[in-house]
């Protein structure tokens, strides 16, 4: 999509259309609690010549953590539009690194501060390259689920473990 046609409605209306891939009440309801009405801000493009800035259009914030997600059709986007930004900070705040910008708003949130506040984590059990692999543990806090992995990574060295969540899995 051209830059120039993002509007607050085209933004909302791909919100929902992920929302609506959910079954999970909790992490809706969470993510709804958090969404504000899409607004644009300038932020500096680090990768391009000195002085670019592009607009990112800020969908979410958690003031608590000071972390947002925002999405821009440059810079990053249009691959990786979805990004996990400061919210306070300089007049021209960055737009960061590439590895906090997410093909979908639902990528950026389970990568964000935010969705550690729910207990959908688990223990996940990796054989070979299998992505999540299988979950081992019943939901529980990030905290306490990240306690158990690092546990379990101390007493299986050989097997590899990672906090996780069952509630959305990643598309590629």
């Amino acid at each position: 999509m051209n830059t120039v046609n993002i509007t607050a409605e085209f933004l909302v209306a791909r919100i929902d259309e992920e929302l609506a891939q959910l079954s999970d009440r909790r992490v809706i309801e969470h993510i709804r609690s958090l969404l504000v009405a899409p607004s644009p801000q300038m932020r500096a493009w680090d990768y391009g010549a000195a002085g670019d800035v592009y607009p990112c259009w800020l969908v979410l914030a958690q003031r608590c953590q000071n972390t947002g997600i925002a999405y821009c059709g440059r810079g990053f986007g249009p691959r990786t539009p979805w990004g996990l930004l400061p919210l306070e900070g300089t007049r021209h705040m960055s737009m960061g690194m590439d590895c906090a910008w997410f093909g979908r708003f639902l990528d950026a949130y389970f990568e964000s501060p935010a969705s550690t506040e729910l207990p959908i984590w688990r223990v996940f059990r990796h054989e070979g390259t299998d992505f999540p692999g299988a979950p081992i543990s019943d939901e529980d806090s990030w905290d306490a689920t990240c306690e158990k992995v690092m546990r379990l990574r101390r007493e299986q060295p050989d097997v590899r473990f990672d906090c996780w969540q069952s509630v959305y899995l990643r598309r590629e």
